[in-house]
């Protein structure tokens, strides 16, 4: 099939690697001192690492090239992980990640000033009712899970849906994440979170976009995992903000 994937000008590249720690799907490596394109199933061809070359040694061409392949690609990201976290030092934690419940009043007030609304902000009222959010940060056996109605959240999400606090966070323990730029399967981590407390039901909102895949199949791997029968919602958004999909399973 003819579609977009990048091409590499070996005389141009400088051999510095930072293309191929760009590229996320993991295409680009590193041969004989120079940046090579490996797999054309694992270049999705919009071109995260045009930015990164230093030396402008790649530009995306359209040639004939097998279908980008993503589950293969969601494989390969987890076997990555997995190498990562067993061959990685320990490091000392982070104070973003300590885990607190937050509460908020039944009928939540909008915070602020009359002075910030003259600025122009008119706040409205925050629904998160936990932190940590991302997923890479949360600890798995933190009290609020318990008797939780998870949403596992695609972070870009929040930014595109207007109501998202409204809609997707007010009553529900917050998780999000992005496969792409982790890099990594949150299998593990959503499956012990679902599998050590007495989670309720999930709700997976995701973009419509192929990457955010990895998030619906990590969610829906996890629980499998839990060993019970957990209801679940995969609601689908587009870039301009509008449901695409809303299905129940």
């Amino acid at each position: 099939m003819i579609r977009n994937i990048v091409e590499i000008d070996e005389e141009k590249c400088t051999g510095c690697g930072l293309c191929a720690d760009a590229c996320h799907e993991g295409a680009i490596g590193m041969v004989g001192g120079k940046a090579r394109l490996l797999r054309d199933d694992y270049c999705d061809g919009l071109g995260d690492c045009l930015p990164a070359c230093p030396a402008d040694a790649i530009r995306i061409v359209s040639r004939e090239a097998v279908a980008y392949d993503e589950a293969a690609v969601i494989a390969n990201q987890m076997a990555q992980a997995k190498l990562k976290a067993h061959t990685s030092m320990p490091t000392q934690g982070c104070p973003g990640s300590v885990a607190k419940a937050i509460s908020r009043p039944d009928k939540a007030e909008a915070t602020g000033s009359a002075a910030v609304e003259e600025g122009g902000i008119s706040p409205q009222p925050s629904r998160l009712s936990q932190w940590p959010v991302q997923i890479k940060l949360a600890p798995t056996n933190a009290p609020y899970f318990q008797e939780a109605d998870l949403l596992i959240a695609a972070d870009c999400c929040a930014f595109a849906y207007g109501s998202f606090h409204e809609d997707f966070i007010k009553g529900r323990v917050c998780l999000i994440g992005c496969p792409k730029l982790d890099g990594v399967d949150y299998s593990e981590k959503l499956s012990a979170i679902c599998s050590e407390n007495s989670i309720r039901s999930i709700t997976v909102a995701r973009m419509e976009v192929p990457c955010c895949g990895g998030i619906e199949h990590a969610a829906q791997r996890s629980a499998d995992a839990s060993g019970r029968s957990l209801p679940m919602r995969i609601v689908t958004i587009a870039t301009d903000g509008s449901v695409i999909a809303d299905d129940a399973r």
